[in-house]
């Protein structure tokens, strides 16, 4: 348990959230959510006594452990995989060290004996018998293969770096855990996992994401940070937006009486309530809206984007037509081979593969940007296609201020007209004048997909589109993709987006193609595309 009390942080004089309030309880999994710069990833650091804050407390219950998600990428590079998850139980690793100095000493007295004696009794009531074997247990559940636990870390790649400090902070049962973006960089298969593991934690969980799915799926609380204060509502985060969105339209509404909004919110509720209990999630957490008092129930301040694609013309009976597509790089890595498919008018599909570059380098070959080892893709007379690429560097590497940024893209380039668009991306008034070249990443996502609507697509192809934004961005976007009329192809590490937007799935491996039409979420936990899946890339 965590107690926060009275707590305040500001930098240079201004005040980034006070009076703050708190208990965080065993069982429950908070979700920390806020737009970008609300002091998310600050309120976590001051909870892990990492920074200091400006006045206030945090305190643990009396005994119990805190761990923490480090995203230090490079911390460990001359220690073992298997050792650096032992690692995140810093009382057992203290433990072995000294036990393992005492039984190397040459010179062993009686005193060292009782010293080792009372480091032995600790470590077994530690469990450290059996840490190892758990540790490596983590290790495998999150796709770090056996044979890579005795190597250094110095040796794996960035998102097995990201997969093994995962498995550190879980290590030890820990009574407190704080996971900061946990699931990024990771992938899908390995974020269902991680899903089902924090489900069934027993402990406390403090979680910042932009991820609704798994916000959704593990969290039973969520700590809202706006209007510079930090407030809990009961509930996962599709009843906190849906929730603050209702209280939103009611506000507008000043002509209805209070009797009205109390009952409209009550059957909302209610609603919401008969959902959850028809969740496939196996958990006791599903009480999340037994304390809930409707009186929580606010508006929030922020601010969503108007991302609004309209197909200029209805495509026609070809779309996209692939041949026996593959690449492979130029070192010689088959990424994907005998690629065949044909999209059709109705179709929204999520694209997937074990690696990420395979579906990017898709995404260019189509685009005309990479040219496929062999086989053939052609596109319909109908079609006008959009691009959100992966990278969007090279479309950034200029002095423009957003409005000739975006003229570059455009056959009218009045002024009137391209703030129009830049105001639906939330630029406005100084926000115009900046250069492109030091936007931020979030920023320079939002021009992209304000360049995309200029061209009125029917196909749009999105390679990670969730990529920098914030959660109002992300929502708006997957809003208007549920009923945007036009095709679809994209690939996200969202499960929300893919699973909300698509009704097809085309997974491409360096054997061939898996193309199903079907729910996102029957397509992962069906047991035989599982294995199917497992074969197509073990030839590899």
């Amino acid at each position: 348990m965590i107690t926060v009390t009275n707590l305040a942080i500001q930098f240079d004089k201004k005040p980034l959230f006070e009076d703050v309030n708190l208990k965080f309880t065993h069982g429950n999994c908070y979700g920390v959510i806020g737009a970008n710069g609300a002091g998310k990833s600050t309120f976590l650091r001051i909870l892990s006594g990492d920074l200091d804050s400006t006045r206030g407390t945090v305190e643990m219950a009396p005994g119990e452990r805190l761990s923490v998600l480090r995203q230090n990428h490079f911390a460990f590079e001359e220690v073992t995989v298997l050792d650096t998850v032992l690692m995140g139980h810093k009382n057992l690793w203290d433990n072995m060290q000294q036990k393992n100095e005492l039984y190397a000493k040459a010179d062993f007295n009686d005193e060292d004996g009782i010293k080792l004696g009372k480091l032995e009794e600790e470590f077994a009531e530690m469990d450290g018998w059996n840490a190892e074997s758990d540790a490596a247990k983590l290790l495998s559940g999150l796709g770090i293969k056996e044979k890579l636990h005795t190597q250094l870390m110095k040796t794996l790649t960035p998102k097995e770096k990201v997969k093994v400090l995962l498995a550190q902070a879980l290590f030890g049962n820990p009574d407190n855990l704080l996971l900061d973006e946990p699931t990024n960089d990771l992938d899908l298969d390995t974020v269902l996992w991680l899903e089902n593991y924090l489900a069934n934690f027993e402990n406390t969980v403090i979680v910042v994401s932009h991820d609704r799915h798994f916000l959704d799926n593990v969290c039973t609380d969520i700590v809202d940070i706006d209007y510079g204060k930090i407030r809990m509502f009961s509930g996962n985060y599709s009843f906190w937006y849906e929730s603050s969105q209702l209280a939103l339209r009611q506000q507008a509404a000043q002509n209805k009486k209070a009797e009205e909004k109390k009952k409209e919110l009550m059957e909302f509720i209610s609603r919401f309530s008969a959902n959850v209990a028809k969740s496939k999630q196996t958990t006791s957490r599903k009480k999340m809206l037994e304390k809930l008092n409707i009186e929580q129930i606010a508006p929030s301040t922020r601010r969503y984007p108007g991302i609004i694609f309209t197909p200029e013309r209805q495509a026609g009976d070809k779309v996209l037509e692939i041949k026996n597509l593959s690449y492979t790089t130029p070192e010689g890595e088959k990424l994907f081979d005998d690629v065949t498919f044909n999209i059709e008018k109705s179709d929204k599909i999520a694209l997937l593969s074990h690696d990420p570059r395979a579906t990017t380098a898709f995404f260019k070959i189509v685009n005309g940007e990479l040219e496929a080892t062999s086989g053939t893709y052609s596109w319909g007379q109908t079609i006008t296609p959009a691009y959100l690429p992966l990278d969007n560097t090279e479309f950034f590497k200029n002095d423009l201020d957003l409005t000739n940024w975006l003229a570059q893209f455009s056959s009218n380039t009045e002024d009137y007209f391209l703030r129009t668009y830049l105001g639906k991306m939330l630029f406005s008034g100084d926000d115009i004048q900046k250069k492109s070249s030091v936007l931020s990443g979030g920023e320079k996502m939002r021009c992209m997909i304000a360049k995309m609507m200029l061209t009125n697509p029917n196909v749009v192809m999105l390679d990670h589109p969730t990529n920098h934004l914030d959660m109002e961005s992300i929502q708006a976007f997957n809003n208007n993709m549920k009923n945007y009329p036009g095709n679809i192809i994209m690939t996200s590490h969202d499960h929300e987006f893919i699973h909300t937007v698509c009704n097809r799935v085309i997974e491409i491996t360096p054997s061939g193609t898996i193309d199903k039409y079907m729910d996102f979420e029957e397509y992962m936990e069906d047991e035989n595309i599982k294995q199917l899946r497992e074969s197509r890339y073990a030839v590899n």
